[in-house]
């Protein structure tokens, strides 16, 4: 069986999330105590106990979910002696997931890992003022006639498709004025469904490039070695292995479309027939029922479902 493992985004933020195995697995509280030390912030208690408010700012959200996910595959490889890079053809991750892929690619180390994607989420949120820009999921409608939709409402504005999740899916990205206009368009095309997204800023648009600039700057301070597996990246939709290419894959995937639905379908189409979401959230193995059913999907978050999987690959 040919098997790729994948890593959430932001949206899939919980309180609560990684505590569980926290409590069960003194391996899982070492990964969130390192992300504690690299950030010297208790990041993990305001994942275990909130506030949700403070929890979905970006540059908690981030390290967050990276940490609840380094957790499951840490779980499993040291508890249950499943390695991935035994396991997995192909791994892959969603927009910051992809920083995840890579620390359980051994690409990153954890708290390299940690430090910066709370970066990221601080040059994210300093690039553009609060109010100016805007994202809105567009759902119904094909790729192509969301790219058209925000072609025609930029009107001197940035409107981008930012993230193409799945058939009829998409979410687009830019100035607040622009996103709002394509949203009518939208309507007026008969498209029953775009919503306003509650995102304190328009990720993966050219409204972002002070972001990249500052992450550039990082990514080049940051060890970078060969991944274990290779990993399919957000900007290129392809498998890479090659550190120097991951490095500038990171840099333009912050203002880079999100492939999503075309790294699916890549996963189809070099052989993957299980595809396994480590972490917190349902979302990304949702997803791929939409993108190619022949692939099936499963969620591991708790201990349970780790048990289970490490059972299921020996």
């Amino acid at each position: 069986m040919t098997r790729a493992f994948v890593f959430p985004g932001q949206g899939s933020q919980a309180v609560g999330m990684g505590k569980e195995l926290s409590d069960a697995s003194p391996t899982a509280r070492a990964v969130f105590e390192e992300v504690n030390d690299a950030l010297s912030q208790d990041l993990s208690t305001l994942m275990f106990e909130g506030p949700i408010e403070d929890l979905t700012l970006t540059f908690n959200a981030q390290p967050a979910l990276m940490a609840s996910s380094i957790a499951v595959v840490k779980v499993l490889e040291n508890d249950f002696g499943v390695k991935l890079a035994d396991v997995a053809d192909y791994l892959a991750g969603h927009s910051l997931g992809e920083y995840s892929a890579l620390a359980a690619a051994g690409t990153l180390n954890l708290s390299d890992t940690a430090r910066l994607l709370k970066l990221r989420g601080e040059a994210m949120q300093r690039a553009v003022p609060v109010g100016v820009g805007a994202m809105a999921a567009i759902m119904g409608a094909d790729f192509s006639v969301i790219e058209e939709i925000a072609a025609e409402a930029g009107q001197g504005e940035v409107c981008t498709a930012a993230n193409d999740n799945a058939d009829g899916q998409v979410v687009i990205s830019g100035h607040k004025g622009a996103v709002e206009r394509a949203m009518e368009i939208a309507k007026e095309r008969g498209i029953k469904r775009a919503i306003p997204l509650p995102v304190s800023a328009p990720f993966h648009c050219p409204l972002m490039q002070p972001a990249a600039d500052e992450m550039a700057a990082a990514l080049a301070d940051a060890t970078f070695s060969a991944p274990y597996v290779p990993v399919i990246t957000n900007v290129s939709a392809t498998p890479e292995s090659d550190p120097a290419r991951l490095r500038e894959l990171l840099v333009e995937q912050i203002t880079g479309r999100v492939r999503w639905r075309e790294s699916v379908l890549k996963m189809g189409e070099l052989g993957v027939t299980e595809l396994i979401e480590l972490g917190t959230g349902k979302v990304l193995s949702g997803l791929v029922r939409r993108i190619n059913p022949e692939i099936t999907g499963k969620s591991v978050q708790t201990m349970g479902d780790i048990e289970a999987l490490a059972e299921e690959l020996k």
